[in-house]
């Protein structure tokens, strides 16, 4: 009962946070959703889009109405491992004049992160993220230095600009719970746009949510039950996305790599905490289609014959969503 009543608030916060967020930001509710299943699944997502789409604008915004500690990190070509861990100093005591080795924890150490325009970093200073993202602690020297929940990062990337950017590592994508394209606004959305940042007036979103609340809804989603009907249809189709194991002729042809097994993970959690978002605790197929797009896009590497043939990770997505049956 406790559950149920915890389902309605969590319905509730949902419709809250797309109010104070939409002070500020116009249209978006699918991107804004998509975001807000990656929070309460307390998975990390990669935003991609052309500049001027407000994806900075919505990360701040997100953390402005949910009131976690915000860090934003520049990634730039020199950015070093170490401006983002935080790194050692030798410190002298004023008394007994000892030295000794003190911490200086870096901008990891907050709840949101906003590691803006990522693939300008090299792979080396990409890494100092990923025991962070998967693990939720930071190794410096020999000692471990826990992160406090709830953790994420929110991470930007411009598709077309490729001077001075590197592509992410397969490990580090593979981090990443949703790869989130976010396209150009419509026509009566962009002429609100201009209309509403030209003018005098401003907006500020006021806080719904805290972050020992967000951590008790993440574990209120994790405990939805999913049917075997629909765990089996998850799992058949981040396994339908392998070449070595698919039956399916067009995997088989254009795709190199497919998606390990954390694409199973993310769809079924992915599908949870949609459910959960609407106050349902019914999680159907639907439900992990809605989501498969944005877990397996960036899981799926395609070879020479799919460039040549203009066929990329979208449309092998698509193609599996009409092919995968739903139940075998």
């Amino acid at each position: 009962m406790e559950n149920l009543k915890m389902l309605d608030e969590l319905a509730e916060a949902k419709k809250k946070i797309v109010r104070e967020m939409h002070k500020v930001i116009v249209g978006q509710d699918a991107i804004i959703e998509k975001i807000l299943i990656g929070l309460f699944s307390g998975g990390h997502c990669l935003l991609i889009g052309v500049p001027g789409l407000a994806k900075t604008l919505m990360v701040k915004t997100l953390a402005q109405v949910i009131n976690l500690a915000f860090k934003r990190i520049q990634f730039t070509p020199d950015l070093m491992p170490s401006d983002i861990t935080g790194t050692e100093i030798i410190q002298e005591d004023s008394v007994s004049l000892k030295r000794n080795l003190r911490f200086l924890p870096g901008p990891i150490f907050a709840n949101l992160i906003l590691a803006d325009e990522i693939n300008r970093a090299s792979p080396k200073t990409q890494s100092a993220l990923l025991e962070a993202m998967q693990e939720y602690q930071v190794t410096i020297g020999e000692k471990n230095y826990p992160l406090s929940p709830p953790f994420l990062v929110l991470a930007t990337q411009n598709p077309i600009e490729l001077e001075g950017t590197y592509p992410l590592p397969e490990a580090q994508l593979d981090r990443f719970m949703f790869s989130i394209y976010i396209d150009y606004p419509k026509k009566e959305e962009e002429k609100r746009i201009a209309e509403f940042t030209t003018s005098e007036v401003t907006h500020d979103a006021q806080e719904v949510l805290q972050g020992e609340k967000i951590v008790n809804l993440q574990s209120l989603v994790r405990k939805i039950p999913v049917s075997d009907y629909v765990l089996s249809y998850a799992v058949n189709l981040a396994r339908s996305t392998r070449p070595d194991v698919s039956s399916n002729k067009f995997i088989r042809e254009y795709v190199s790599w497919g998606a390990g097994p954390r694409a199973s993970q993310y769809l079924i959690l992915g599908a949870k905490a949609k459910a959960a978002l609407r106050g349902d605790v019914n999680v159907s197929v639907g439900d992990v289609k809605d989501v498969a797009g944005d877990v397996l896009r960036h899981r799926i590497f395609t070879n020479f014959n799919a460039t040549a043939d203009g066929i990329d990770s979208r449309k092998v997505v698509d193609k599996l969503l009409q092919e995968v049956p739903e139940a075998e």
